[in-house]
């Protein structure tokens, strides 16, 4: 196929100057005493490159300037006279051949990928496609003639920004507070979602940056104890266009167009524009003791597969910015229909750009990468994996990156995709290992004291082997993706119908439980069995080492109803549910995380050696035997912890007792008094100012059905010492 030729219109011409190729996107300059802009564009592959400038209400082309120059794959040129403020968009000139992987049609405007600001209506965007007619449902090959059709009017515009404006506010926000990891507790949320029903939060800001930072949630904060808040997508993002067919939305944001720009949708009326609020969000966040943490999307892009909308990146240069196969094809890694070619140049660039800036003009504290082992996928490994990939490495030596939080969400859907444990040392990961574990061992599914024990301890077997700490496995039992906890212990079966796929999507093995009824109950006894298993799990959460990760509204019992999949789910499944809150299992969170945060037998960040600082008892007092640890019918045990470096929290001896069963047992206890300052089927948490009242134990312990007990010996004179039985192999 030939290059579509351009149309001709009236639209006028400016000369530009060649100016340079870097950095990219749009940059003001001054140059030889002339106020302008920089316009740098990545296509190695287009034959020509134009700018369309734009009025302020993005309507009404103004001129289009041809970039003169191109150097080693960008398109370059300065243009006097422009300045912050201008609107803009992209045209691409070359060839249009689908099966080989070109995508050029100058009929499209393009957003910048390097966009710092936009303008513009983002509603329909996903059915913006660049060639005519519509694809058989079961192509896999797009087989069309380019569309000739201009689409400006329904694009939005890229809008030039003053980089040392956006840097200086950058610098005015209050610096974050580094929490350590082992201090960290992470609160995974949606910032819409987590205020749109709350009645206290005023009406103007619920489901906004502003809103999450009102004083209603602040106070939330600060009572249960969390320290990071880790925001699910704020990028901008737009929503897919079967959804919009379905008259759903994407709600989560995992469908990335502005890897640069805060989304618009979560800004309120308060503020002159959402990047001022967001800014206000994380000072406000920072002056409150806690950090912020951004989920960001960096494997596929919103131009879905083949079929999908061209946006930008695709029309840009497809062969490029995409991974493709010999056939020029979409390789899905993502599952999402593209895979972003994370082991060019360009691609690379964009993403550590976007980090800089965020970290630099927004003060985020870190980031969570979704799918992240796409971030290690290489060409010259066949798109294998491997830690030293070339963007891990850029993240890794960054100056700019080098105290923020890095998380992994180490898997994606393609060929050797799950990659848990074997990212660099400076990162963390979700340990889906120590999810499904703790809900066989609680919910009744297969599970052994020995898989249970390397969850509690760390994951040696995953992490430690890498040379690596306890700190690297991030602690989840719910997330975003998956049963809310309430859902968990009430749902047997996913309930998905809301979706529109006739509840196709969403995992099938949720290792959920419901107590013998599906869904809501108002039996008193299946209630109670329901809130021993929810108080169980988020106790055994708070007193495992590594980095908890609370799911938002897990801590007073948030409903999704059954929904395992709520990514479209912009209303009343989505949001969380203040109104029905359970005060009372709020005030259990906060202080299991208040005795976390003030004893470092609950948050150790070295690996137990088994000789002195750990050991492993059963119900009758003994170690624990190389059968016992094996066998899959006995659901109890106890875990002994004496922790002697312990600069920054009290150094006490702590017994924590597990039993699962569905009927209540005796313990033998080890010699001396202990006290009972935790007992999950009373949601007894006592703080350590209150451990006076605490019930003195000695000999043996009375435990009730699926119960977590956590019983110390304080240190000092008066307390009774034990050495504890030494030989027990660490896990």
């Amino acid at each position: 196929m030939t290059p579509l030729a351009a149309a001709v219109n009236p639209i006028p011409t400016l000369p530009g100057q060649a100016g340079q190729p870097s950095p990219m996107g749009a940059s003001c300059w001054v140059v030889d005493g002339t106020q302008g802009v920089n316009f740098a564009v990545y296509s190695a592959h287009a034959q020509r490159m134009e700018v369309c400038l734009y009025d302020p209400s993005g309507t009404q082309e103004t001129a289009r300037i041809a970039l003169p120059a191109h150097s080693h794959g960008i398109w370059h040129g300065f243009v006097p006279g422009l300045a912050a403020g201008q609107l803009y968009g992209l045209r691409a000139h070359g060839a249009y051949n689908p099966r080989m992987g070109q995508r050029f049609n100058p009929a499209k405007l393009l957003l910048d990928p390097f966009a710092r600001d936009a303008h513009g209506d983002d509603t329909q965007l996903s059915l913006q496609c660049d060639y005519q007619g519509t694809a058989p449902p079961d192509a896999s090959v797009l087989d069309a003639q380019p569309d000739p059709v201009e689409n400006a009017a329904h694009i939005p515009k890229a809008r030039v920004l003053d980089w040392a404006h956006e840097w200086q506010a950058g610098a005015a926000i209050t610096p974050g507070p580094r929490i350590p990891m082992e201090r960290t507790v992470l609160y995974e949320a949606h910032v819409k979602g987590l205020t749109q029903r709350h009645p206290s939060v005023e009406p103007t800001l619920r489901g906004s940056y502003a809103g999450l930072v009102s004083a209603p949630l602040l106070a939330h904060y600060r009572h249960l104890g969390i320290t990071t808040l880790c925001l699910l997508p704020v990028h901008w993002h737009i929503t897919e266009a079967h959804l919009l067919k379905k008259g759903l939305r994407n709600y989560w944001g995992y469908n990335t167009l502005g890897f640069f720009i805060p989304h618009p949708h979560y800004a309120s009326a308060t503020f002159a524009t959402a990047r001022a609020e967001f800014r206000h969000m994380v000072d406000q966040l920072h002056r409150n003791g806690l950090e912020v943490v951004l989920d960001v999307v960096f494997n596929h892009s919103a131009e879905s597969d083949t079929f999908g909308p061209t946006l930008s990146w695709r029309g840009l240069d497809n062969a490029s910015w995409y991974a493709l196969d010999a056939q020029g094809q979409y390789i899905n890694h993502s599952g999402c229909g593209n895979s972003f070619n994370l082991a060019h140049p360009c691609a690379i660039q964009m993403v550590m750009d976007s980090l800089r800036w965020w970290v630099q003009v927004y003060g985020v504290d870190g980031f969570r990468f979704d799918l992240a082992t796409a971030l290690g996928r290489d060409p010259v490994l066949h798109m294998g994996f491997h830690p030293l990939s070339a963007l891990l490495c850029a993240i890794g030596q960054d100056p700019v990156l080098a105290h923020v939080k890095l998380i992994a969400e180490p898997w994606d859907i393609g060929p050797h995709g799950y990659q848990l444990g074997q990212f660099p040392h400076q990162w963390a990961e979700w340990n889906d290992r120590y999810r499904d574990t703790c809900r066989a061992f609680w919910l009744g599914f297969d599970c052994t004291r020995g898989e249970f024990a390397r969850r509690l301890t760390g994951s040696s077997d995953v992490f430690q082997r890498a040379t690596r700490s306890p700190l690297a496995s991030v602690n989840l039992v719910t997330a975003h993706d998956g049963m809310t906890l309430a859902d968990l212990t009430r749902y047997q079966h996913k309930h998905n119908e809301a979706n529109g796929e006739a509840n196709r999507d969403g995992h099938n093995h949720n290792l959920s439980a419901n107590a013998g009824v599906e869904g809501p109950s108002d039996d008193a006894t299946v209630l109670q069995v329901r809130g021993q298993w929810q108080r169980a799990l988020l106790t055994t959460l708070f007193v495992s080492q590594g980095v908890p990760q609370l799911l938002a509204g897990d801590e007073f019992g948030n409903s999704q109803g059954g929904n395992n999949n709520a990514y479209c789910q912009d209303n009343a499944i989505g949001t969380l549910d203040w109104p029905d809150a359970d005060s009372t299992l709020i005030h259990y969170v906060a202080k299991l995380i208040h005795l976390r945060q003030h004893h470092a037998a609950l948050r150790h960040a070295h690996w137990f050696t088994g000789h002195g600082d750990i050991a492993w008892l059963n119900r009758h007092g003994h170690p624990l035997g190389a059968s016992e640890w094996n066998d899959p019918h006995q659901r109890s045990f106890a875990c002994q912890i004496n922790v002697e470096d312990a600069p920054h929290g009290q150094a006490d001896r702590w017994l924590l007792v597990f039993h699962a069963s569905h009927d209540g047992t005796t313990f033998t206890l080890p010699p001396g008094s202990w006290r009972r300052v935790i007992d999950s089927a009373n949601a007894l948490a006592l703080a350590h100012a209150d451990w006076a009242q605490a019930q003195h134990c000695t000999n043996t312990l009375a435990v009730s059905a699926c119960t977590v007990i956590g019983l110390v010996q304080p240190r000092g004179p008066a307390a009774t010492t034990t050495t504890p039985p030494t030989g027990i192999s660490t896990l």
